[in-house]
């Protein structure tokens, strides 16, 4: 559990250097900050309605799977 937490805080920030490194500082910052204002409303949201703290990192983790791909896509099409 407390290494899950760890796991995914490092994963968000490769995740964000890594469209800034390949994309630029825009795509860094949308990949940091914007996926903040994305996953945090989003755990509130699920942990006040069900309590569930599985579903919860379920959700979260695959946001951030979805943001991952979605990058991928985009240095795809970019090439």
């Amino acid at each position: 559990m407390k290494g899950d937490a760890l796991a995914y805080c490092i994963a968000w920030a490769a995740l964000a250097f890594a469209g800034w490194h390949f994309s630029g500082l825009a795509a860094g910052l949308l990949l940091s900050v914007g996926l903040f204002l994305i996953v945090m409303p989003t755990s509130a949201l699920v942990l006040t309605r069900t309590g569930n703290f599985q579903l919860e990192r379920g959700i979260r983790w695959g946001i951030l799977v979805l943001a991952a791909l979605a990058l991928l896509s985009f240095l795809d099409l970019a090439r």
